[in-house]
Order: structure tokens, then C-alpha cells, then sequence
């Protein structure tokens, strides 16, 4: 593949990962909308892998913490670090069963349509500014409990419709729930880290024939630019939250989903 497909690529998966705008909404609408050549199962697994280690290394602190809550609670302690991680346990199997319910019946191309995206990028982008703009901000990381982190999970499920954006709809449930901005996205953030591993150890299985030389060559760099796409734009994000809403990326949103419903319809 062409470097600089693979750098189009990268900038779309890292800048859009993390941000509640929908990565996978943009991967799928560059060929849709482009005629470029799809990508493939084995640099999606890339693309995630590079996002995957950027949210690892901001939230380090954090990640830390949940390894040493797995350790306590394996030894049947309850603090902070516990209560954290069984939460982002938890948080998963919602978007686990969903998203294997899906894989078994319909399957995963069924949604993966420009008119899907599109209403998904217009429908979600308001919910998330109704909830930001109206819900409270009385709670933070420190006061999630396993029963809000399934419900936040319940959310995460959502975000397997292309062009929902899973970072966005976690933070939508999360503003809805009474969660301050800068917490909301980081417990959108810290939920990812066992989604996206979850959902690129099916990809790989999927993709576990496409092992060639050049394929490999291809997917190391792809996840390297992603890797650091996607570190940019957290660190980005994470600071303008304290002082900006979100309601330039649901501005973003909703023009994209106006253009893409013109596009499908018309």
C-alpha cells in the first residue's frame, strides 16, 4: 500500500479514535466516498493496535492502577483500584455480547452503509450535546460503581453501530449520568483499552491469514502514525475539556451527517 494511504489512514484512525466523532465512521466512508481500496481486516488490527498504546501511555497512571486492582481483587481485597477495575470489566461484556450477537447473526457488513453513518453521525451528535448541555456535573471517576459502569457499558454497545463513535457515546452516557466533562472522557478513554483489545484479538483471528512480507511491512508503520496521531489528539482533547465544551465536535457531527444523508438520499 502507498505511504500515503497509510498515513491517511493513521491520521483518520488516530484523530478520530479517541474523539467523539467515530473512527470507524470515517474508515469505512474513505473508500465508500473516495473509491480507494479497502484497507483489509489486518491494518484495521494496526490502526488499533497504534490507538491502543497511545491510550495506555496518557492514561499510564490509571492503567497502573486497574493492574493492581486485578491483583487485589484476585486476592479478595475492595478499594479504589479494585472497584476501578471491575468496573472496566464489567463496562465490557455489554459491547462483548452485543457485538458477538451481531458477528453470529447479521453479521458485521450489515451496518456498514454511507445513509447508517450518516444518520448515526446527526442522531448521536445531538444526544451528546442535549447531555452536555443539560446534565449536571457532580460526579467524578472516584464515585463510579460496578452498577454505573454496566450501565456506561449498556452505552458503549451502542457505539457498534458505524458512525456512533464509541468515545462518544460512552461520554454522552456518562454526562448523562452526572459525570463533569474531563472525568466522563476519562473513563470513556479507560474503557476502550479492553474493548479495543477484545474486538483486535477477533479481528486478528479474522486476519490471521494475511501474514505476507509487505502486509506486515505495511501494518507495523500504520499502527507507528497512528500511535502517534492518536497520542496528539487525546492530549489535545483532554486539555481543551477543561475550559471547552463539546459542542464543537457535535457542530462537526451534525454537518457530517447533514453532507453524508445528502450523499445516500439525493
Amino acid at each position: 500500500m502507498a505511504l500515503w494511504h497509510l498515513i491517511i489512514l493513521a491520521l483518520i484512525q488516530g484523530v478520530t479514535e479517541f474523539l467523539p466523532v467515530s473512527s470507524s465512521g470515517h474508515l469505512i466512508l474513505l473508500p465508500a466516498l473516495t473509491g480507494m481500496d479497502d484497507q483489509g481486516l489486518f491494518l484495521d488490527v494496526a490502526l488499533h493496535i497504534g490507538t491502543l498504546g497511545a491510550v495506555i501511555l496518557y492514561f499510564r497512571t490509571d492503567v497502573a492502577r486497574a493492574l493492581a486492582g486485578i491483583a487485589g481483587l484476585l486476592r479478595r481485597r475492595w478499594g479504589p483500584d479494585e472497584r476501578l477495575a471491575l468496573g472496566l470489566a464489567i463496562a465490557t461484556v455489554p459491547v462483548a455480547v452485543a457485538g458477538l450477537a451481531i458477528k453470529l447473526t447479521i453479521g458485521t457488513d450489515a451496518l456498514r452503509s454511507v445513509a447508517v453513518i450518516g444518520w448515526a453521525m446527526l442522531g448521536f451528535g445531538l444526544l451528546l450535546w442535549w447531555f452536555d448541555r443539560h446534565g449536571p456535573q457532580t460526579k467524578t471517576a472516584a464515585d463510579w460503581t460496578p452498577g454505573q459502569a454496566f450501565r456506561l457499558g449498556l452505552w458503549q454497545a451502542v457505539a457498534l453501530i458505524p458512525g456512533t463513535s464509541r468515545s462518544g457515546i460512552c461520554i454522552t452516557g456518562a454526562r448523562a449520568m452526572g459525570y463533569e466533562r474531563h472525568d466522563a472522557a476519562r473513563l470513556a478513554m479507560l474503557m476502550s483499552i479492553p474493548t479495543i483489545l477484545a474486538s483486535g484479538t477477533l479481528l486478528m483471528i479474522d486476519a490471521a491469514g494475511a501474514t505476507d512480507a509487505a502486509v506486515l511491512r505495511d501494518a507495523g508503520l500504520a499502527a507507528l502514525l497512528s500511535f502517534g496521531a492518536a497520542l496528539a489528539a487525546l492530549a489535545l482533547m483532554m486539555r481543551l475539556l477543561r475550559s471547552v465544551s463539546f459542542t464543537p465536535y457535535v457542530i462537526y457531527r451534525v454537518a457530517l451527517g447533514i453532507l453524508l444523508l445528502g450523499w445516500a438520499y439525493l
